[in-house]
């Protein structure tokens, strides 16, 4: 039997306590999860069976949301994180990382922190959680993929000035995203012979060399130099034909070259539905795509579907690989 999904908790003043709750009302019987985190963070009524270990989840879900309790130090207040309770968000990361990785948990889905407050807290060094899972995972180089049942993009540079990416994006990194992105095509979401599109960096590709030369210069000469293991890979394709329906069933992933490039379209395709997923790691991780929401906290309007749908999806890719 596959083990429960661990889901680390997040900042606990933003929406990840109630969209906890919510995920778990909608998949109790269907996609067995636990919370690490403290208890006390989840709204009041929440049905809540404290766990000593994830195997007692399973059983535990069918009437309430099992936690996996980490007592934090002072009290949450919605909308406020407080630096104090930094040190414990980044300990439910790392449990939640020691347990998938010794199998105990067979995916690891992160709710989203607030970046300022580890800093602030724990002295966070991290741009964020892809970059600190690496760490932990003693990965160099690991992907981001969003990925929604109507898109999966990539994008080959992320949390950059636009003015850098034409310097930040090498020969290096592209061929370790297209590698890195077929790896987990296909161990992580089944397809044996995954066809990947590569975007070209500039308007039109850059109209062969109109409008710039890096599609000229090396990225073409690249994918033709490539010999895919087992995928098919193509471009330099123009980004603005690359998202619409019938362009979007010729391929399994698409590899855009910086952050808007590829976000832009799966937030317009499916918003409330997009996954974050970690390619690269030697364990399954998903998330949320979105942030903490501290204006809405405590409210009980957030949205679960995004973490929903991260949970769902970490099922699939825990029963493939």
């Amino acid at each position: 039997m596959t083990p429960p999904i661990a889901l680390s908790c997040g900042e606990p003043a933003g929406i990840s306590p109630e969209i906890a709750a919510k995920a778990w009302q909608a998949l109790r019987d269907t996609c067995p999860f636990f919370y690490i985190g403290d208890a006390s963070h989840l709204p009041a009524g929440t049905p809540i069976a404290r766990i000593d270990e994830p195997a007692e989840a399973r059983a535990a879900s069918a009437a309430a949301l099992p936690v996996l309790h980490t007592q934090f130090p002072v009290p949450n207040t919605p909308g406020h994180p407080a630096a104090e309770n930094a040190t414990a968000v980044v300990d439910a990361i790392e449990l939640g990382v020691e347990l998938v990785k010794s199998g105990a948990a067979s995916a690891l889905c992160t709710a989203p922190i607030h970046k300022k407050a580890l800093i602030d807290g724990a002295g966070f060094a991290f741009p964020g959680h892809t970059e600190f899972l690496a760490a932990l995972a003693g990965r160099s180089r690991v992907v981001m993929m969003l990925a929604s049942d109507q898109l999966r993009v990539v994008p080959a540079t992320v949390h950059i000035p636009l003015s850098q990416v034409p310097t930040a994006l090498t020969p290096e990194v592209l061929l370790e995203t297209i590698e890195i992105t077929a790896h987990g095509l296909r161990k992580q979401f089944g397809i044996s012979t995954p066809r990947i599109v590569v975007a070209g960096l500039n308007p039109h590709a850059g109209e062969e060399g109109k409008m710039g030369t890096e599609e000229l210069d090396w990225i073409a000469p690249l994918i033709t130099r490539l010999k895919p293991d087992g995928y098919a890979v193509s471009g330099p394709h123009p980004a603005d034909t690359l998202f619409h329906a019938a362009a979007r069933a010729r391929y399994d992933a698409a590899i855009a070259m910086y952050h808007d490039q590829a976000l832009i379209p799966i937030k317009t395709l499916d918003f409330d539905r997009g996954v974050n997923v970690t390619l690269g790691l030697p364990f399954i991780r998903t998330s949320p795509d979105h942030g903490t929401a501290l204006d809405i906290a405590g409210q009980g309007v957030a949205n679960p579907t995004s973490l929903i749908e991260a949970l769902k999806l970490a099922q699939r890719m825990a029963g493939t690989r």
